[in-house]
């Protein structure tokens, strides 16, 4: 190797300087704009996966926190440099648990290699608000008058993964109706016993098993308020309509929080509230080719501007 080395026709010392100097010119040039560049881009991919903008305040603090650390150790203020980093800490470990799905969509897409679909905002419909709610309040109405047992898993904004389940149940894929939902809780048949999925308006499955909720509840609640209770704390994108077997009374639970007991009418205005926000939910995120138009057309201005300096300068001193 050192003789093929000593053969070629260019001077070691040469290509040794040359390095030296491409190091030089990274530390001084490269680096910093590289470095800002990879953090725009991942923080990109954050609010692309964030489907709400509510979601965006927190992910704004939680980088003003990352910032701030940054700026305590460059100007060696320990104390706060400590103090901030584990609040940093605490706040991704926090953010990791509140945004679970998103970040659990995020690490899918990426161990796929989809790439692509990491830079695009992330975009979920709503179903809208149709017969399919009058439908499911008068079966409610008609199982809590005869206190019959029943669960209903309601999809908001997007399906829910059936891991997020104990067991997924029985595949239906049927139209919503009244007469169809009173069928499938009654005792006699053998898809009551567990929970009806429901995505726009189809039933998706019935005969789910979810998983109970660890908070501690009043022990007038049963099986189905603490599954109900269970899915909503683990899933944003979903609400539950429960049907008490001993009293008839209605629930609604959402967020791991039990609404209870509901009249009909109010089972029907919190449906309607709840379903007949934006059809389509508005990404925090830009689209990536609108982002790099306008950044594109501003970079031109600015250097647009700086060339037109001179030239005017020297028309002032004329």
């Amino acid at each position: 190797m050192g003789y093929l080395w000593n053969q070629l026709p260019i001077d070691p010392s040469w290509i040794q300087s040359l390095l030296l100097r491409l190091g030089e010119i990274w530390k001084q040039w490269l680096k910093d704009p590289i470095d800002i560049i990879l953090v725009l881009a991942l923080s990109y991919m954050v609010l692309a996966i964030i489907g709400e903008r509510r979601t965006l305040w927190m992910v704004r603090g939680f980088i003003l926190l990352m910032v701030a650390a940054a700026l305590s150790a460059t100007l060696e203020l320990n104390l706060l440099k400590f103090v901030l980093n584990n609040l940093v800490i605490g706040s991704a470990v926090a953010m990791a648990v509140i945004l679970q799905s998103e970040f659990r969509r995020f690490l899918e897409q990426l161990g796929k290699g989809d790439f692509k679909l990491l830079f695009q905002p992330y975009r979920q419909t709503i179903p809208k608000p149709d017969s399919t709610i009058d439908e499911i309040v008068d079966a409610v109405k008609e199982l809590s008058q005869n206190r019959t047992g029943a669960l209903m898993i309601l999809e908001t904004s997007g399906p829910i993964d059936e891991r997020d389940f104990s067991v997924p149940g029985v595949k239906l894929n049927a139209e919503v109706s009244k007469e169809l939902l009173q069928s499938i809780f009654q005792t006699s048949t053998l898809l009551h016993d567990g929970a009806l999925l429901i995505r726009a308006s189809r039933i998706v499955a019935a005969g789910v098993i979810l998983p109970l909720s660890e908070r501690s509840a009043s022990r007038q609640l049963g099986t189905r308020h603490r599954a109900a209770m269970g899915i909503t704390e683990r899933v944003e994108n979903c609400i539950c309509v429960v049907v008490s077997e001993e009293t008839g009374s209605i629930s609604l639970a959402e967020r791991g929080v039990l609404n209870r007991p509901l009249t009909s009418s109010k089972l029907k205005e919190l449906l309607q509230s709840r379903f007949s926000q934006t059809v389509e939910r508005e990404p925090v995120a830009p689209d990536l080719r609108t982002l790099s138009r306008k950044l594109g057309a501003r970079g031109a201005a600015l250097i647009s501007r700086l060339l037109r300096l001179p030239s005017s300068a020297s028309r002032e001193k004329k």
